[in-house]
């Protein structure tokens, strides 16, 4: 008997993955998902954008325009970001890792991927890329050494039943 033909590869496999943890986001706009995991493939943890613990995520202004302290993005925790702290092993572990994302990362990740020893960021979308703030992170990426790269997934559809 031959082996099964139409399994997935590790790259939609594990952006499956981030796409899976970001439904777990509150934010109305924009929900992004992280997966982390070893240069031999194993999952080392997960993240998705939201509020820092304690904050009451019914209660919290996700609005996207108004004053600085108004909106959204000067309090919530990216999902690279979490994924980075919610891991509870030894960071060295992280060394060589590789990092799944919808969204390519802001600088602020950038500096915690790169400071956690993360080497590769495989991402879907690039939408920001005209801005500063991700310009830097490839100017950052590249100065340090972290590959990225865009993945063209050969999954177009995945379909879970629960």
């Amino acid at each position: 008997m031959e082996y099964r033909k139409d399994y997935l590869s590790w790259d939609d496999y594990f952006m499956g993955i981030a796409k899976l943890s970001a439904m777990r986001s509150k934010d109305p706009n924009t929900q992004v998902g992280a997966c982390i995991v070893t240069h031999d493939n194993r999952i080392l943890s997960t993240g998705y954008n939201g509020t820092p613990n304690g904050i009451d995520d019914k209660e919290f202004r996700w609005g996207r325009e108004g004053a600085p302290l108004e909106t959204k993005y000067l309090f919530v925790c990216h999902a690279e970001m979490n994924a980075i702290l919610n891991f509870r092993g030894n960071k060295r572990e992280f060394e060589n890792a590789k990092i799944y994302v919808d969204l390519f990362p802001c600088n602020e990740c950038a500096k915690l991927i790169i400071q956690s020893g993360i080497k590769e960021v495989i991402y879907l979308s690039d939408k920001y890329a005209d801005l500063d703030s991700y310009k830097a992170s490839k100017m950052l990426f590249d100065s340090c050494r972290v590959k990225y790269r865009k993945l063209s997934p050969s999954a177009n559809n995945i379909s879970i039943n629960l």
